[in-house]
């Protein structure tokens, strides 16, 4: 038997360590939780990518 050693990665969300294997089903979070109280923050667009706006036509045709 090899010994390897697992990485390990830490939760975006709490910061809790997780093991890098087939078995973390949600990882890189630690668990559930964590996974959906990251996708509230990209919805609520708490996260972003910085970027120039891009434009739409339908956000072209109004006056701001």
């Amino acid at each position: 038997m090899e010994n390897r050693k697992i990485p390990t990665v830490a939760c975006p969300t709490c910061k809790t360590a997780v093991s890098w294997t087939a078995d973390q089903l949600f990882r890189p979070f630690c668990s559930e939780r964590c996974k959906l109280i990251d996708l509230g923050d990209w919805a609520t667009e708490a996260h972003k990518i910085a970027g120039e706006e891009v434009l739409t036509d339908e956000t072209e045709n109004f006056d701001y």
